[in-house]
């Protein structure tokens, strides 16, 4: 049985700090450079045939070779600064040297034209291969919670357990 991030550890996953560390550094990574609108190292962090999701509205990103050219042009014409932060990184070994991770996003988005600031809060839905440089992301999807003045309409939503009442409906009134 696969061990997801959302399950408990099992005897393979513990004592795999270092692999724990270099996984979550390359989401830190990932933020830093693309704060810093380096595509070119963003996509250094990827395996060569990595799959980038970030929503329906925008085509899936296939292979290391196109990451930089396909983030380059909106880090350049769309945004005027961005300032992602990741946390709560939970991951999850599924063999000696492939892992899922889910990391929690907060991005601040500032815009070229001028319109208020977006905002998003998310995740980072992502699997990651040893390879013989060290770890790599081999995908990532983007998943989000809210979203307030971001300059897309459609993401994919975090998936949330349903439940049969609404807790702010049941909450006592004074």
């Amino acid at each position: 049985m696969k061990q997801g991030p959302d399950q408990g550890p099992s005897a393979f996953t513990r004592g795999r700090s270092d692999d724990r560390f270099e996984i979550a550094d390359l989401l830190h990574r990932y933020a830093y450079h693309f704060d810093r609108n380096e595509p070119e190292l963003v996509a250094t962090l990827f395996s060569e045939d990595a799959v980038v999701d970030y929503g329906p509205e925008v085509p899936p990103i296939t292979g290391r070779a196109n990451i930089a050219g396909r983030i380059a042009p909106g880090l350049a014409t769309i945004f005027v600064a961005t300032s992602h932060h990741i946390s709560n990184v939970l991951i999850s070994f599924d063999h000696e040297d492939s892992a899922a991770a889910v990391a929690y996003v907060y991005a601040w988005h500032r815009y070229v034209d001028g319109s208020p600031d977006g905002h998003l809060w998310g995740q980072y839905h992502v699997r990651a291969i040893r390879t013989s440089p060290g770890w790599r992301l081999s995908a990532l999807t983007l998943r989000t919670f809210a979203v307030t003045n971001f300059h897309r309409d459609r993401m994919h939503p975090v998936a949330r357990r349903s439940t049969e009442t609404n807790p702010r409906r049941s909450r006592p009134r004074s």
